[in-house]
């Protein structure tokens, strides 16, 4: 069958993006084979389209770690066709052609199945943005509780902390937001943060080994500097979640805040979470943490809006998230 995509060239060290008519024959080997009707933006498909090749080894390529749609063909006892599935993480779109184009073939492994409750177009709203933001918030809420105190979210305008910021919200906790972006303060309250703080004044780099605890715990989406000052401001047997690292990968302070007041940092990482788990963060995504500001957090776009919008999400210049309508 012939699909449309949108696929990334390598020209004399040159990264061009076009539409093109491709064939599901040669798509890689996989179990299931599926019609995607929606994907979605993400940071790092910017940096495969782009041409990082830590992302993506080889080119020709066609981005997407997002894709849902309905199951044409399957070798699977799991999935049959007609079946509408979720397809988020593992290779997809970084090495295996990906959610741009209008089909997909994967492993059974990589694949959920739709949980009642969410729809497809829901599903890729929250796509592994929204995944990132459920397991963060799954694994503060082991060690921090609504009532120990504030919970601090920063790049709270991008699509991991604005469903973060809602989440919390949602689930009783007080929300601090860190933004660059006053223009979109009212965005941010209406998310439910009780309190902002600018970029600028959080990510002033403090020499202090410690500085005094005013948060509970924290989802952190950009490192660098901004991780390092939610560390050392937590409270004694705070938490905190990282999962991003666009403002930096270093970390540069001491063990103080650790050892004596029992910290935890908890990495997440939704490209390699377990199989096992992720039907049971979907299912809660679908139910009661479905996102409840989840069609406010969305701009709606087509294949051939793609070079702009990757644009922006590299300048920093989107907020929430961008949804891939590959009807358009």
């Amino acid at each position: 069958m012939q699909y449309k995509a949108y696929v990334i060239d390598e020209k004399e060290g040159n990264f061009i993006p076009s539409i093109k008519i491709l064939d599901t024959n040669n798509l890689p080997q996989g179990e299931v084979l599926v019609r995607v009707h929606y994907s979605s933006l993400n940071y790092k498909d910017a940096l495969s389209a782009t041409g990082n090749k830590g992302v993506t080894k080889n080119y020709p390529h066609t981005p997407g770690i997002d894709a849902a749609g309905v199951v044409v063909e399957s070798d699977s006892i799991i999935y049959k066709t007609g079946d509408e599935v979720i397809v988020t993480g593992y290779d997809l779109g970084m090495n295996t052609e990906g959610g741009f184009g209008e089909f997909i073939r994967v492993p059974a492994e990589w694949v959920v199945k739709l949980p009642a409750g969410l729809s497809l177009k829901e599903s890729m709203i929250i796509g592994t943005a929204g995944f990132t933001a459920a397991i963060s918030l799954l694994r503060l809420t082991e060690l921090v509780k609504p009532t120990d105190g504030k919970v601090v979210v920063t790049g709270a305008t991008g699509g991991v902390g604005s469903v973060a910021l809602s989440l919390l919200a949602q689930n009783g906790y007080k929300t601090v937001a860190v933004s660059g972006k006053e223009a979109e303060y009212p965005f941010l309250t209406q998310l439910g943060a009780t309190e902002i703080i600018s970029r600028e004044q959080f990510q002033q780099i403090e020499k202090r080994p410690i500085l005094s605890a005013q948060y509970a715990g924290g989802i952190d989406t950009v490192g660098g500097v901004a991780l390092e000052n939610i560390l050392k401001s937590l409270q004694p047997l705070g938490a905190v979640t990282t999962c991003g690292s666009v403002s930096s990968t270093q970390l540069n302070m001491t063990v103080f805040p650790f050892i004596l007041r029992g910290i935890s940092l908890i990495g997440i990482s939704a490209q390699n979470y377990p199989t096992h788990l992720r039907a049971g963060v979907w299912g809660k995504l679908a139910n009661e943490w479905k996102p409840a500001h989840l069609l406010e957090l969305y701009n709606e776009i087509g294949l051939e809006d793609l070079p702009e919008a990757i644009q922006n999400i590299l300048n920093g210049k989107l907020k929430g998230r961008t949804l891939v309508n590959l009807s358009l």
